[in-house]
């Protein structure tokens, strides 16, 4: 009987032993092609597992719950999933829109946003049950006019913020009461906001525009202020090439006072000085910047390209102002990511079903593993960082 009782009580501690795992270094791998997601750690760069039957990723990105066990994925197909990264299950799933680009997670966590173009608007829901919240159509113009909505985060004090491409605005929407929304509209601030991102401190937010050279500033700290043109007419009197593919600020390379950002339709990175908001430099690079992202300490930024240059990645010396080392990990090179603390940086290069591990001190490759068409990485550190 003692034998018995001592199985029983053993077997449960045995179990929850077996199973306990922390999510600090997990993360996904959007495979596009697929309709899949590949978990995998960091600690050791392996592949633990694959969640399928999540629709069109084309275009999808992922955002974290709190405790980084849950991941939020955004599909193109207006597809809002939430996964279990531990478990390597889909927990809830649902069609909310006919055409999705992003989305972001509140604050405190307890919230979803995802912005959609079909039709245009932001739809908010409960993270814990996705069950929808608030409905926000992106309404401008004539009656029944709804613009795309692009660039959406998530900002302190329950706040989400995007811009309407269509429109040509910022709109900032209060959560903290989600029965009853509050939100502030800032129009005219230049033709088709293309995308967007928020600084680190969550102060301030900028749409950079395709429709025209510069982008626009919002003072999240002062709304009276209203927004602000920032590098205004920085290609005046050139020729711009060509885009082969809408560059991203997702990322925010920042180094110390300075900013780095793609140029659209040019072989360019921009330099801010975030005390003036004034251009403090251009790099020349080896192509049209996709993505320009800081390594978490902000020493280097890497860059990586549209095509027909996707088969590169330079690497940005922030002291310097100047590329200091070029990598070809191969063809399709789509996005970057790096680990938490910055030692490591993976790349999917696309069209060679793979991804890439790199020091980011030696610029060595440590590792390559297999997958489906590779396109977005994102790690659960993400939980804990603003616009994220």
């Amino acid at each position: 009987m003692i034998g018995r009782c001592l199985l029983l009580i053993l077997l449960p501690l045995l179990g929850s032993s077996l199973q306990a795992r922390g999510t600090g270094d997990l993360g996904v791998i959007i495979e596009r092609a697929d309709s899949s997601v590949q978990i995998i750690e960091t600690s050791g760069n392996s592949s633990i597992g694959r969640v399928t039957g999540l629709g069109d990723l084309s275009h999808a990105s992922v955002v974290y719950s709190r405790d980084a066990r849950f991941a939020y994925l955004f599909g193109r197909d207006g597809g809002l999933s939430k996964i279990d990264i531990l478990a390597g299950e889909i927990v809830n799933r649902k069609l909310q829109s006919g055409n999705s680009i992003g989305g972001a997670i509140s604050q405190d966590g307890r919230l979803v946003a995802v912005s959609n173009y079909t039709p245009g608007g932001v739809k908010i829901f409960d993270a814990d049950t996705l069950e929808l919240v608030a409905d926000i159509p992106a309404s401008y113009g004539e009656p029944g006019q709804r613009s795309k909505v692009v660039g959406l985060v998530d900002a302190p004090g329950q706040k989400f913020v995007f811009s309407l491409w269509d429109a040509g605005e910022i709109w900032v929407v209060d959560m903290r009461n989600p029965a009853k929304p509050e939100i502030e509209k800032f129009k005219g601030i230049g033709k088709n906001p293309y995308d967007a991102l928020i600084t680190p401190d969550g102060r301030y937010y900028i749409a950079g525009l395709f429709g025209e050279d510069g982008m626009a500033l919002l003072d999240l700290w002062d709304f009276s202020a209203g927004t602000r043109r920032i590098l205004p007419g920085y290609g005046k009197g050139e020729e711009k090439l060509p885009v082969y593919k809408m560059p991203h600020l997702e990322g925010w390379a920042v180094a110390g006072d300075l900013a780095f950002v793609p140029a659209v339709g040019r072989h360019e990175v921009l330099v801010i000085n975030m005390r003036s908001w004034r251009e403090a430099g251009r790099i020349k690079v080896h192509g049209q910047p996709i993505f320009v992202m800081a390594r978490p300490d902000g020493r280097h930024v890497w860059v990586n390209f549209a095509l027909p240059d996707n088969d590169t990645i330079q690497i940005i010396d922030t002291l310097q102002l100047a590329v200091i080392k070029q990598l070809n990990p191969g063809k399709g090179v789509l996005h970057m990511e790096f680990e938490p603390r910055g030692e490591e940086v993976w790349l999917s290069v696309r069209d060679e079903d793979r991804v890439e591990v790199y020091d980011t001190e030696s610029f060595e490759r440590k590792a390559s593993m297999p997958a489906k068409k590779p396109s977005g990485i994102f790690f659960s550190a993400r939980a804990h960082r603003t616009g994220l």
